[in-house]
């Protein structure tokens, strides 16, 4: 695997964070200020953010076709890690190593019950979702379910797990030894200017992402425990947005 110089993590960590960033803290207030309404700040962060995540895709992708050479689907497995869990000392992959999954997805829930800084409840899409401005936005609003959709695609499978535990974990052993995959939480925990009240609990995605991903050599177990919470999302979403005739 080619590795990246600390600049290089650090350029590629960059490139991910500081667009999200700016989205939110400077694109989005200098657009949404003017109708100041929770609808409108909702609709701008979702869209915004969302092109970001989009993006972080496309560097992965910009990224491996440069250093491989073609983005085929063995390549992509092979550069980013996108096997199925493997034993580092018996190598069996896959099978029961699935269910390492399940203690992490306990570990995750349990960090989100942290309490967190106070921000303005405007960027909170839980807080949105749960308020009578945003049921009654989302009621029976499939075209911006499919936008919420394809910004959770993106933040758990396509974006950021892809690059952080995908393209960027597997790349910094060079640069930092031994403590790549507490660098790589760290850089993830960081990497959430764009809603920094999560920063103190998203630190300990170092144990719930990286670690995990690092010793079984498989960005899918982050995938997978990281998914989880879009699912939930999903779900309580659907139960807004589908709302039965008569």
């Amino acid at each position: 695997m080619p590795q990246y110089s600390r600049s290089q993590v650090l350029a590629v960590w960059a490139a991910a964070s500081m667009p999200m960033a700016l989205i939110a803290w400077v694109v989005v207030p200098l657009i949404a200020i003017t109708e100041g309404d929770s609808v409108s700040w909702a609709k701008w962060l979702i869209g915004g953010l969302t092109l970001g995540l989009v993006w972080q895709g496309l560097l992965v992708a910009i990224l491996v076709w440069v250093e491989r050479g073609n983005l085929r689907w063995r390549t992509l497995k092979d550069a980013l890690w996108l096997h199925a869990p493997t034993h580092p000392h018996t190598g069996r992959k896959g099978g029961m190593l699935w269910l390492v999954c399940l203690p992490l997805i306990a570990g995750l829930w349990l960090s989100g019950a942290l309490p967190e800084p106070s921000h303005s409840p405007w960027r909170n899409f839980g807080t949105f979702l749960q308020s009578d401005a945003g049921r009654t936005f989302f009621a029976g609003n499939w075209a911006w379910f499919g936008v919420v959709a394809v910004m959770l695609m993106f933040n758990t499978v396509l974006g950021e797990e892809l690059l952080f535990r995908g393209l960027l974990l597997p790349r910094m052993n060079r640069a930092f030894g031994r403590a790549d995959w507490l660098i790589n939480g760290a850089l993830f925990a960081v990497y959430h200017l764009h809603t920094p009240w999560v920063i103190p609990a998203a630190v300990l995605d170092a144990f719930w992402f990286a670690g995990p991903a690092k010793y079984y050599r498989s960005a899918w177990i982050g995938i997978v425990v990281h998914s989880t919470a879009s699912v939930v999302l999903l779900g309580m979403l659907l139960s807004l947005v589908w709302v039965p005739r008569g």
